[in-house]
């Protein structure tokens, strides 16, 4: 099975993952999928409260993925050595914990799952660039170009894209128009005009709804609700 939720932010929204908010999580195994969609934030200063937390992530009976988001230390967790699974590239961050790296096609349990993290911050002018805040929150030119080579791989049908932002218009017309484009937002709104898929997955905009029928491509924003993809 696998399952799907918004931002970790770290320690501050990792409750959700609890026993008592998650409680099928009891019955998983490593067979099962936790994916985060951005923002995971356990990967910062490796100081005791973040590795508190990490180690209790990694002891929970399923095995969690994460795309980065805007809120990630990326020099630090740009540290993990680049190991290929699922058919992608990743950083294994700990035995259960796998960050899948930008532009990327995986194949697990017999579903295909497009990845792009990334997003721009908009708390930008509260926060210090290479303390807080680093230029790598946006995908660079070779990151999205080997999406859509991933992408023509696959002849460009997936199940599920998995990401932080929404595309252009989607953020236009379902989200806030208050949120300007920037290079990754007309990216992906590239890939939604031309993608085939079931799912998008997204995170970023601390919000819990689902657009579209289930004939139709749906797209889900996440944050404290952990959904279950089919």
């Amino acid at each position: 099975m696998f399952y799907i939720t918004g931002d970790l932010h770290g320690e501050y929204d990792i409750h959700k993952l609890s026993s008592k908010r998650f409680p099928m999580g009891n019955s998983l195994t490593r067979d099962d999928y936790l994916i985060i969609c951005g923002d995971f934030g356990l990967v910062w200063n490796n100081g005791n409260s973040e590795m508190y937390w990490r180690d209790w992530l990694n002891n929970k009976p399923w095995t969690t993925l994460f795309v980065d988001g805007n809120h990630e230390k990326f020099p630090l967790l740009n540290r993990y050595p680049i190991t290929k699974k699922w058919g992608g590239k990743v950083h294994q961050i700990e035995d259960n914990i796998y960050h899948l790296m930008r532009g990327q096609v995986f194949e697990i349990n017999g579903k295909t799952f497009f990845t792009m993290g990334g997003a721009s911050s908009h708390d930008i002018q509260y926060r210090t660039k290479n303390v807080d805040w680093w230029e790598e929150e946006l995908p660079n030119e070779a990151e999205m170009q080997e999406g859509l080579a991933n992408l023509d791989r696959y002849n460009w049908k997936v199940d599920c894209v998995i990401t932080h932002c929404a595309p252009t218009e989607f953020i236009a017309s379902c989200i806030n128009k208050r949120y300007s484009p920037d290079t990754l937002t007309e990216y992906l709104q590239h890939i939604d005009d031309k993608l085939d898929y079931k799912h998008w997955y997204m995170g970023h905009y601390h919000l819990d709804v689902i657009f579209g029928s289930d004939s139709e491509k749906q797209k889900h924003i996440l944050y404290n609700y952990v959904d279950v993809i089919d």
